[in-house]
């Protein structure tokens, strides 16, 4: 096969093209089909920036998540270590603030 971007000569099975590295084979990120061409599948008609775009702000929200479940971990850790010199005075604080960030449910 040819390159379409360079006409160099390539492999059938090449992925990309050995002269200018241009990528000769798309693998769709939804049900892995091969094609020629990218931005949607032959197979299944996933628009792969969008398909890859959603997995990405799935990927944060998760991390987001996880960052806040460890800051309040960390929070309540300081607020039990530090409980014989203030008297619980940051746990209760900490715990105030959790209630009043909730709102009503």
């Amino acid at each position: 096969m040819n390159c379409p971007k360079c006409q160099a000569q390539a492999a059938d099975t090449a992925r990309f093209c050995p002269r200018c590295h241009a990528t000769l084979r798309y693998v769709c990120p939804a049900c892995a089909h091969e094609q020629r061409h990218g931005g949607t599948c032959e197979k299944c008609g996933v628009d792969f920036l969008k398909y890859l775009s959603a997995v990405v702000s799935s990927k944060k929200i998760e991390a987001d998540r996880a960052r806040d479940r460890t800051r309040q971990n960390t929070t309540l850790a300081k607020g039990v270590l530090a409980l014989p010199f203030d008297m619980g005075f940051s746990l209760l604080r900490n715990l105030l603030r959790g209630l009043r960030g909730r709102g009503p449910q």
